[in-house]
C-alpha cells in the first residue's frame, strides 16, 4: 500500500510531521504522476533530488517547493514505494479561451495585449489569484478613458483536459464629463486666459465631435505642463503648482477639478553671457542667443538658446557637445543673471553614412544628395540639410537620421538614414473625368525614378474634351556629376481652347525641348532650354472676329524657336507638401527673331511658407507675369495670353475665366497677371496621423488685364473657402470648396473644384 503525504504551499510544519514516521532511504527510482500536459522531463529539470541520492525530510521540503515555486502545480504529494521515490502532482489549468463582451470603445485585441503584460494570455497557465489583478488592469484601462463607472464581471468555466475558458463580460459606462475646471491662487492673469492653455475643458456647444470635456488623467498632465510653461515663458521663474485635486460625482458621471497654483514674483533677465572651453568666438557665440538684459524671464528662450548654441558647436563637429543653462538669481532686486556653460567635448568624425529602406533606388542616387560625407568632420547643418535634400527627391515617404556613436570609439559617428519609399511610378489607362477637361481618355507610363537610377522617363497619349497629347519625356537630374541636369521632349498637342473656357479657336502644336539646369550654390539653380514649334491656328464657325483677323494678319501656321530661361532659389524642406522655407523664381521665355512669332512672356513667383506649430503652417504666395510683343511684330499672339480663375490661381471663378473678353463674351485672357494667396494648413481632423493628406483655410486674389497700363485694382477678384490635398498614388489631388467674395455681373463662378497633379 502506497501512502502519499500532501501539502500546501503554506503547511510546511505539518509535511515534517508527516514524514518524521518515514526513515531516510536512497532513491533507486523516481516516477512522476498525475501528470496532463506538463512533460516528465520538464519535472525533472525543477527537481532537486536524483535517483542514487539519500532521500530524507529536508531533501523532501526541498522537492516540494521547488515543484510550486514553477506556479504550474496547485498539488504535490510524495509517496514511498520500497526504494522508489513517487511524486504526485495535480497540474493548474490552462486558459484555452479569453473572451469579451459589452467592449465597444476597446476592442478585444487591444484588451488581450493588455492582459498578456501582466501574464494573462491563451495558453498560460490559470492562476485565481491572479484574476484580481486582470479586473484591475482591465478597469485602468477604461478609467484612463474617463469611464470611471466601467465594470467588469469574470465567469471562469472549466473545459475538458484541464482547460478553463475565461470570459469578461464589461459595462463600458458613460465617459465621466469635465463640469468645472478652477484655478485658485491667479493674480497676473484671468481664468478664462488660463485655461485657453488647457487641452481639457467645458465643450463648447458648436464642437459636436470634440472630446474636449472627456477626463483623461495624461491629458491633465500635459495641460498643466502647459499652465506652467505658460508663467516661465512670462517672467514667473518661482511658478509652482500644488497637486490638482479631482473630484467625481457619486454617480460618476462629472468632474471636477481644482488646481491651486502660487504665481510667486516676477524676474527679469539682468545679464547674459557664455563660460566653459569656447572654441568659437564671443561674438560667433552670441549671434545665437535671442536673450537680451532686462527682458522678463523666459524658460522658452532658454531652451531656444541652449539648442541653438548646441546646433552650432555641432557645426564644427562638436555634435555631442553640452551646453547648461545657469541662472544666479538675485532675490531682492528679482533678476536673474544667465550663464551658458560649454563643454564642446570631442571633436567627432563621421565614420559611415549608412542607408536602409531602399528597395529599388540605388545607393548611388542617395549618396549624391549628401553634404555630409564619410571621414569628414560630423556637422549638425550638413546632416540636417542631406536629409532634407533626400525628402526632395520626392522618391520618399519619410526620411529618418540617426547618429550612433560607432562601437569601440570615442569620437565617431555613424550617420544611418533610413526611407521609406513611396511608388515613384505608374502605368495608367483609362476614361476618367476631369472638371476642367471633361471626359478624358488617358494611357500613360511614368517613372520618376526609373530603375531606381533618379532619372525620369514617360509617355503619354490623352485624349479629353480640351486637349489631345502625344508625348515622351526624359530628365536626368545628374547629367553631370556636378549636378548639371538635361532633359528633352517631344510632343504634339491638339487643343480646343473653348472647352477650356476660353474664346473659340483651336491648335495644333508640335515641337521638342532640350533644357539644362545648372546649381549656383545650394539653393540656388538656373535652367534654359531651346524649343522649337510650330502652331497651327484653326479658326471655327462660332471664333470671334479677333481671331479671323490676327489669321489674316499673320497666316494661321507659324514657325517658332522659344529660348528659355529661369532662375530659382528654394529653401523649401519637400516639393509636395512643403511646411517652410521659400521658394523664389523668375522666368523669361523669348520667341527668337528667326522665328514668324515675336513676343516675350516673364513671370515672377513667390511662395514662402512659415511653421506654426506641430503640423499647421501659413503659406504667402504671389505669381506676377507680363508679356508683350517685340521688333516690328505688330500683333502679341493673343493663343499665349495669360489666364486666371481656377484652382491654381483664384478658386472660386471657374477656370480661365477671369480678365478681359471677346466680342462673344467668352475668356480672351491678357498680357498682364496679378495673383496672391494666403493659406493657413493644418492636419484633417480626426485624420492628423496621416502625412498625405493636409487641409487649409484661405483667401485668393487675382486677375488678368489686357496690358500693364490698364491695371485697375478695384476689378481684382477675391474668394475664400476650404481646401484639401492628397497625394495619392495618381499623384497630388487638389479639392476647394470657394466662395466668391466681390464677384460681378458676367463672372462665372464655381462652388465646388478639383485638380489633378498640382502642388498643395
Amino acid at each position: 500500500m502506497i501512502k502519499f503525504w500532501r501539502i500546501s504551499i503554506g503547511l510546511c510544519l505539518l509535511f515534517s510531521h508527516a514524514l518524521a514516521v518515514a526513515q531516510s532511504f536512497t532513491i533507486s527510482d523516481i516516477e512522476i504522476t498525475g501528470l496532463q500536459r506538463v512533460s516528465v522531463g520538464t519535472v525533472f529539470n525543477y527537481l532537486p533530488v536524483k535517483t542514487g541520492e539519500q532521500f530524507d525530510v529536508q531533501k523532501g521540503q526541498a522537492a516540494i517547493r521547488a515543484l510550486y515555486k514553477t506556479g504550474l502545480f496547485h498539488d504535490v504529494g510524495l509517496a514511498r514505494k520500497a526504494d522508489v521515490l513517487i511524486i504526485d502532482v495535480r497540474e493548474r489549468p490552462t486558459i484555452s479561451k479569453i473572451s469579451y463582451e459589452g467592449n465597444k470603445e476597446l476592442d478585444s485585441d487591444e484588451l488581450g495585449e493588455s492582459l498578456k503584460a501582466v501574464g494573462f494570455a491563451m495558453g498560460r497557465v490559470f492562476k485565481k489569484a491572479l484574476l484580481e489583478q486582470v479586473e484591475q488592469e482591465l478597469q485602468r484601462l477604461y478609467f484612463s478613458q474617463g469611464r470611471y463607472s466601467a465594470r467588469i464581471e469574470t465567469t471562469v468555466t472549466p473545459q475538458e483536459r484541464n482547460r478553463v475558458h475565461i470570459h469578461f463580460d464589461i459595462i463600458e459606462g458613460a465617459v465621466a464629463k469635465i463640469r468645472q475646471i478652477n484655478i485658485i491662487g491667479n493674480q497676473a492673469f484671468s481664468d478664462k486666459t488660463l485655461l485657453k492653455q488647457f487641452e481639457l475643458g467645458i465643450k463648447p456647444w458648436y464642437l459636436l465631435f470634440s472630446k474636449r470635456d472627456q477626463y483623461v488623467k495624461s491629458k491633465l498632465r500635459g495641460d498643466l505642463e502647459k499652465l506652467k510653461a505658460y508663467y516661465l515663458d512670462r517672467g514667473y521663474l518661482n511658478f509652482s503648482i500644488e497637486s490638482p485635486q479631482v473630484e467625481i460625482s457619486p454617480d460618476k458621471s462629472a468632474m471636477y477639478i481644482t488646481v491651486n497654483i502660487s504665481e510667486g514674483d516676477k524676474y527679469q533677465f539682468s545679464a547674459v553671457k557664455v563660460e566653459g572651453n569656447l572654441i568659437l568666438s564671443e561674438e560667433e557665440l552670441h549671434k545665437q542667443i535671442d536673450i537680451k538684459p532686462s527682458e522678463y524671464f523666459s524658460r522658452k528662450k532658454v531652451v531656444a538658446t541652449t539648442e541653438a548654441l548646441i546646433e552650432r558647436l555641432g557645426d564644427e563637429g562638436y555634435i555631442f557637445a553640452n551646453v547648461n543653462a545657469i541662472p544666479d538669481i538675485n532675490e531682492a532686486e528679482k533678476q536673474v543673471k544667465l550663464t551658458f556653460f560649454i563643454d564642446p567635448g570631442r571633436k567627432v568624425y563621421v565614420n559611415r553614412v549608412n542607408f536602409a529602406g531602399n528597395q529599388k533606388t540605388r545607393d548611388e542616387v542617395l549618396r549624391r544628395e549628401l553634404r555630409q560625407m564619410e571621414a569628414g568632420w560630423a556637422s549638425t547643418a550638413k546632416i540636417s540639410r542631406s536629409r532634407t535634400r533626400l525628402q526632395r527627391l520626392n522618391f520618399f515617404e519619410n526620411v529618418e537620421v540617426e547618429t550612433p556613436a560607432t562601437p569601440g570609439t570615442d569620437d565617431q559617428v555613424d550617420v544611418n538614414y533610413t526611407v521609406s519609399e513611396r511608388p515613384s511610378g505608374n502605368l495608367m489607362a483609362g476614361l476618367g473625368y476631369s472638371q476642367t477637361q471633361g471626359v478624358l481618355f488617358n494611357f500613360n507610363i511614368t517613372q520618376d525614378n526609373f530603375l531606381g537610377s533618379g532619372k525620369k522617363v514617360g509617355m503619354e497619349f490623352s485624349n479629353s474634351d480640351v486637349n489631345t497629347v502625344y508625348s515622351l519625356t526624359y530628365n536626368d537630374p545628374y547629367f553631370t556629376i556636378d549636378g548639371i541636369s538635361q532633359g528633352f521632349s517631344l510632343y504634339y498637342r491638339e487643343t480646343d481652347a473653348g472647352e477650356a473656357n476660353l474664346s473659340r479657336y483651336a491648335l495644333d502644336v508640335i515641337g521638342a525641348n532640350l533644357n539644362f539646369g545648372m546649381p549656383i550654390n545650394e539653393y540656388d539653380s538656373i535652367n534654359f532650354g531651346i524649343e522649337p514649334q510650330q502652331t497651327t491656328l484653326k479658326a471655327t464657325t462660332y471664333s470671334a472676329q479677333d481671331v479671323f483677323n490676327y489669321i489674316e494678319n499673320n497666316g494661321d501656321t507659324y514657325q517658332s524657336l522659344k529660348l528659355t530661361g529661369r532662375w530659382a532659389h528654394d529653401t523649401r524642406d519637400r516639393i509636395l507638401f512643403p511646411t517652410k522655407g521659400v521658394l523664389q523664381s523668375f522666368s523669361a521665355e523669348v520667341s527668337a527673331p528667326v522665328g514668324d512669332l515675336h513676343y516675350y512672356k516673364l513671370n515672377y513667383r513667390q511662395s514662402w511658407y512659415l511653421p506654426l506649430w506641430r503640423d499647421y503652417t501659413f503659406a504667402l504666395k504671389t505669381n506676377l507675369g507680363y508679356a508683350d510683343n517685340y521688333g516690328d511684330s505688330k500683333e502679341f499672339p493673343f493663343f499665349e495670353h495669360y489666364t486666371a480663375g481656377g484652382p491654381s490661381t483664384v478658386r472660386g471663378f471657374k477656370e480661365n475665366t477671369l480678365g478681359p473678353r471677346d466680342e462673344n463674351n467668352n475668356p480672351w485672357g491678357g498680357k498682364l497677371k496679378v495673383v496672391g494667396n494666403l493659406e493657413f494648413f493644418f492636419p484633417p481632423p480626426f485624420l492628423s496621423e496621416n502625412k498625405s493628406l493636409r487641409m487649409s483655410t484661405f483667401i485668393d486674389i487675382g486677375n488678368v488685364y489686357p496690358s500693364q497700363s490698364d491695371f485697375d485694382a478695384a476689378e481684382l477678384r477675391y474668394s475664400t473657402g476650404l481646401a484639401l490635398g492628397w497625394f495619392s498614388p495618381l499623384g497630388a489631388l487638389n479639392f476647394s470648396l470657394s466662395k466668391p467674395l466681390n464677384d460681378k455681373d458676367g463672372d462665372d463662378t464655381q462652388v465646388f473644384q478639383f485638380s489633378l497633379g498640382a502642388s498643395f
